[in-house]
C-alpha cells in the first residue's frame, strides 16, 4: 500500500503523511528531520515560532548534500507568526525563514493564527500581556496580511499559500476577497477533536485540511477503544491515530524527537482500518482541544 498523495486545489501535490517539528527540542530536531527523510517522509512542517528553523535548515542541507533526497522531492511548509502580520513584515519574515531553512522557496506558507500581535522584532516571541491580562494585539486585518501573502506567490518565494487555525467564519471572510485562494487549513485534528463541520465546509470550498497534534498530546495513551483497535491490527496507538487521519482524507504531521518513534510512526501504509473501527474512533469526538489559545493568550479564537 503506497503513501497517498493529496492534490491541492491549485494543482500542487503533497504527501498525505508528513513530519512535524513543533516542540521538537533544539539539538535533537535536526537528527529527527534527517531520520524522517531517510525513513521516507517527504512532507516536512516547520514554523518560525518553533525557534528551530536554523537547525532544521542544516538537516535539509546535509540531506541534500549527501544525496539522500533532492530539494524538489520535499514539500516544505512554514508559517508567518502573529507578530509579523503588518504588511511590511510579511515578506521580510518569509525571507528570514527561507534563509534559516537554507531554501530558495517554500512549497507552502501559512498564516499561523488569524490574529495579529504587536511586533517583537526579528526573533519570534510573543509580546507582553496588557493590563487586562491579554497579549497585545494590533489592528491589522487578515485582508492586509493576505494581500502580502499573495505577493509572495507572485515573487516565486512560495509555491502555495494557506492558513492555520482558521474557523469557518474566518475562512468565509477570507474567500470574499482572496485573489489567490488558500489551499490548506492546518488545524488540530484527532478522534477527540474531529471537527466534522469544518471538514464539510473546507471540502466544499476546496481547502485541504492538515492535522496537527494528531496524537492528541498523549491524551489517547489510556483510551480503551484506541488501545483495543491498536491490538487488533498489531499496531501502535500513534499508528492507529495517524491512519485514522489519512483515511478521513486529512494529511497528517506527527512529530517526535526520538528516532525510533519517527520510524515507527511511518509504519501505517501496510494496513487499513475497517469501516466499523473508523466509526468507533469517530464516536470518540468530544471537542477536546489540546492547543487552545484561551490558555496561553487569553483569547477565545475558537469560541
Amino acid at each position: 500500500m503506497s503513501q497517498p498523495i493529496i492534490k491541492l486545489s491549485n494543482g500542487k501535490q503533497v504527501h498525505a503523511f508528513g513530519f512535524g517539528t513543533w516542540k521538537a527540542d533544539k539539538g535533537l530536531v535536526g537528527e529527527a528531520v534527517k531520520t524522517a527523510i531517510k525513513t521516507g517522509y517527504r512532507h516536512i512542517d516547520c514554523a518560525a515560532c518553533y525557534q528551530n528553523e536554523k537547525e532544521v535548515g542544516q538537516a535539509f542541507k546535509e540531506s541534500f548534500d549527501s544525496n539522500v533526497v533532492k530539494r524538489e522531492d520535499l514539500f516544505i511548509t512554514s508559517k508567518l507568526y502573529n507578530t509579523c502580520h503588518e504588511p511590511h513584515n510579511v515578506r521580510k519574515h518569509c525571507e528570514i525563514t527561507l534563509n534559516d531553512l537554507g531554501l530558495q522557496y517554500l512549497d507552502l506558507y501559512l498564516i499561523h493564527w488569524p490574529i495579529a500581535f504587536e511586533y517583537t522584532g526579528e526573533t519570534i516571541k510573543d509580546p507582553e500581556f496588557n493590563e487586562n491580562g491579554l497579549v497585545k494585539t494590533v489592528p491589522v486585518s487578515i485582508r492586509e496580511t493576505w494581500t502580502e501573502m499573495e505577493k509572495l506567490v507572485d515573487a516565486g518565494l512560495v509555491k502555495s499559500i494557506g492558513i492555520s487555525n482558521f474557523n469557518v467564519q474566518s475562512i468565509n471572510d477570507l474567500l470574499s476577497y482572496a485573489r489567490i485562494k488558500p489551499v490548506v487549513n492546518q488545524v488540530e485534528l484527532h478522534p477527540y477533536l474531529s471537527q466534522p463541520h469544518l471538514k464539510i465546509y473546507c471540502d466544499k470550498v476546496g481547502i485541504h485540511l492538515t492535522a496537527y497534534s494528531p496524537l492528541g498530546s498523549g491524551a489517547f495513551v489510556e483510551d480503551a477503544t484506541v488501545g483495543e483497535i491498536a491490538k487488533k491490527y498489531n499496531k501502535s496507538i500513534p499508528n492507529i491515530l495517524c491512519r485514522w487521519a489519512i483515511q478521513k482524507g486529512f494529511s497528517v504531521i506527527p512529530k517526535s524527537s526520538t528516532p525510533s518513534r519517527v520510524i515507527d510512526n511511518f509504519n501505517i501504509f501496510d494496513f487499513e482500518i475497517s469501516e466499523a473501527d473508523m466509526q468507533a474512533l469517530d464516536n470518540l469526538n468530544k471537542n477536546y482541544r489540546t492547543c487552545d489559545p484561551i490558555h496561553f493568550w487569553g483569547i477565545p479564537i475558537f469560541d
